[in-house]
């Protein structure tokens, strides 16, 4: 995809002309699922996937055959302050343990098909603590936002999004509580298990940074409270759109990752579903400010794209019901009267 990014403005230009959903394969669903053998309706969110994989997709039947789960790894500087219950280095200890295979998403896009790749994202530079200064400077941004865009084969017909990154639920509290308010404590959880003390200075943390930062407009946001794998997300999804690639995000990072778009462009998040609430208190927040219902609610809040790969069988699910249904007709069972 040949674009140039070089700021946060330039990406907000990229989203002044995003295409919209497939209008004839949205019509060709909606002519054929009422005359499936059952009543209109029945079988409830697996009606509204399959009509948006099919709007997205650009074809009918919708069908899930390119899957790909792409998960981005940054380290934040804000971590030194004591925001995680792990050290930083285990960022790169669990990308090593993904590219061997022992984490859950590995297991997780082998049950469902899900070809899978993990993107580091200059680990050995973590950003600057955003209490102090902005977290990237333009050229860090733009680079980390390239890298998504480029993660992104042109032929996936389904996207999961995910990351990896220690100390990375304090950058999407203050994402969300710049981008849409209230205080620091609405929005900040316990990440990989701080309590007491510890979640206190999280949630000073996660005040400070908003202080600081929040009145700038939404992508700058991004560049000022993310961090590489944040910004990489935001990246993916913009290839994504401009590809009408449908896209599952996967918890509350990922969430907040591309809640700056959705700031910066109503809309720009159509292509998206949120694929589970994350155990994080903020998620479901989150996902409610963006207008997105998610579908699984299992108290994961593992991250690494976990429950956007689950939700990937639901999708397969509801792409195969509409598909491969028989019409009454077909069937030979008498329609309602």
């Amino acid at each position: 995809m040949n674009v140039s990014i070089s700021s946060p403005a330039d990406v907000e230009a990229l989203l002044a002309d995003l295409p919209g959903p497939d209008v004839t394969a949205r019509d060709a669903w909606a002519a054929r699922d009422p005359q499936l053998t059952k009543p209109a309706g029945s079988l409830g969110r697996l009606e509204e996937i399959s009509l948006w994989l099919a709007a997205w997709q650009g074809r009918h039947p919708p069908m899930v055959t390119r899957p790909r789960a792409r998960i981005f790894a940054g380290n934040h500087g804000v971590a030194a302050q004591g925001v995680s219950a792990f050290p930083a280095e285990v960022t790169v200890q669990m990308v090593a343990n993904f590219r061997r295979g022992g984490a859950a998403i590995n297991q997780l896009c082998h049950t469902f098909g899900t070809e899978l790749d993990v993107i580091a994202l200059d680990l050995d530079r973590p950003t600057a603590d955003f209490t102090t200064a902005p977290a990237l400077d333009a050229s860090a941004f733009a680079a980390a936002f390239l890298a998504g865009m480029g993660a992104v084969p042109a032929d996936t017909d389904l996207l999961v999004l995910g990351e990896m990154g220690i100390g990375n639920t304090t950058p999407a509290a203050a994402l969300a509580c710049a981008l849409h308010g209230g205080d620091a404590a609405d929005w900040t959880g316990r990440g990989t298990g701080v309590e007491g003390a510890a979640l206190a200075r999280k949630t000073q943390v996660v005040a400070a940074g908003v202080a600081l930062h929040r009145d700038h407009p939404p992508l700058d946001v991004l560049r000022r409270l993310g961090g590489r794998e944040l910004v990489a997300i935001a990246g993916a999804l913009v290839a994504a759109r401009l590809r009408r690639i449908p896209v599952l995000l996967d918890g509350y990072v990922c969430t907040a990752a591309a809640a700056p778009l959705a700031a910066a462009r109503p809309g720009a998040l159509d292509h998206c579903l949120v694929a589970h609430v994350s155990a994080e208190p903020g998620h479901r927040r989150l996902a409610a400010k963006l207008g997105k219902e998610p579908l699984l609610d299992f108290g994961m809040r593992l991250g690494e794209g976990s429950g956007a790969a689950l939700a990937v069988g639901l999708v397969r699910a509801a792409a195969s019901c509409h598909a491969g249904m028989a019409t009454f007709a077909e069937a030979g069972v008498s329609d309602r009267e």
